[in-house]
């Protein structure tokens, strides 16, 4: 384990995303995306994936200086398209589009086509909040996901993220995959060597499986709840939404035809639609009620849960974002702890573009 500073990651990301094409812009923007995630925890999420956006724009999958622009809108919609770009560009584009129109509109929603995958879901949810905002992110994903009672893989881990304003208390921000667990942190086992819990994965024939490696033995991750009796219909079910509303309202692939992650499996020859879609919502708090009527209440309702009786063995309730905020406190001063094959990877990756990671 190596612990690096805020700043020694984002230089070196940004470094490399300009190496293989972007713009200065796209690639701050990029480094930023990739950097939240690393300082909010999610490091299945952050600078761990680099290696792979750059493995696919090597494969031709990734257009690193895309025109990204609406292809149609109403005052309070739009469709984006982000011509193949880096999903941490074209979201931000796409959020801003759907901030721009609440700004005017009361709410605004945008779908996005043809892009890839987007970093962590709460950073776009997030950019809401500066304008007193409430703000929705969501986004389809490679299909590693059976459906309730299949074997086949037919979903992403399509998460959800909705963030929301408070006065004095911080934000509430929820950001969750629709699976049990998402598949970076099943990538974190792997390189750990640890098991599973019971409930994240099934093995090729729809069993239950211990083992971190199920997915990559052609097993499945499962939706959120594992199993039927423990409602795993229900994570099925707002998997499905996120994906409908990412892909089928946008024109971007859907279900299976969702182009892998991994540059070494090729996407499905005959799509449906175009790269993969995302989901955007921004809701202006005026637009309800007054927003420091609204936050004020927010704040009364965050402390109310707070200060709920806890149950045996637990000392505190905590409000969707706290472990994240958190933590990103502590690495702020401690910095951002990686584990050693990801610095391998990093530090490999580095040394084919002739840059250093430290």
């Amino acid at each position: 384990m190596h612990n690096f500073s805020y700043q020694q990651l984002f230089d070196f990301t940004k470094k490399i995303l300009l190496k293989i094409g972007c713009s200065e812009l796209h690639a701050q923007q990029g480094a930023e995306v990739l950097l939240s995630a690393d300082m909010r925890g999610v490091d299945s999420h952050g600078v761990a994936r680099l290696s792979g956006y750059v493995r696919l724009w090597e494969k031709g999958r990734i257009n690193s200086n895309p025109n990204i622009r609406i292809t149609h809108e109403t005052p309070s919609t739009a469709v984006v398209d982000g011509d193949g770009g880096l999903g941490l560009v074209v979201a931000p584009y796409a959020m801003n589009v759907a901030i721009e129109k609440a700004g005017k509109a009361g709410t605004g929603w945008v779908s996005v086509k043809n892009s890839n995958h987007y970093g962590i879901a709460g950073y776009h949810a997030m950019m809401a909040l500066d304008h007193d905002m409430i703000g929705i992110s969501l986004t389809n994903a490679s299909p590693l996901v059976s459906p309730t009672f299949s074997k086949e893989r037919l979903l992403g881990t399509n998460p959800i993220s909705v963030a929301i304003p408070a006065k004095e208390e911080p934000p509430f921000v929820a950001d969750m995959a629709t699976t049990t667990a998402a598949n970076g942190k099943l990538e974190i086992l792997q390189r750990k060597g640890n098991p599973a819990p019971m409930g994240w994965v099934q093995d090729k024939e729809g069993n239950p499986t211990t083992s971190s490696n199920g997915v990559k033995d052609g097993g499945a991750l499962l939706p959120l709840g594992g199993d039927r009796e423990h409602g795993s219909h229900k994570g099925y079910a707002l998997g499905s939404i996120v994906d409908i509303f990412s892909a089928v309202l946008s024109g971007a692939n859907y279900g299976p035809w969702v182009p892998p992650f991994v540059a070494f499996l090729e996407p499905d020859p005959n799509p449906v639609g175009e790269g993969i879609g995302h989901f955007f919502g921004a809701m202006r708090v005026d637009a309800f009620r007054p927003a420091d009527e609204f936050k004020s209440h927010m704040d009364n309702w965050i402390k109310r849960f707070r200060a709920a009786e806890t149950t045996p063995g637990n000392d505190r309730v905590l409000i969707p974002g706290d472990p994240e905020r958190e933590l990103e406190a502590i690495r702020a001063k401690e910095g951002i702890p990686l584990l050693d094959p990801v610095v391998e990877d990093l530090t490999s990756l580095g040394e084919k573009f002739g840059i250093r990671l430290f």
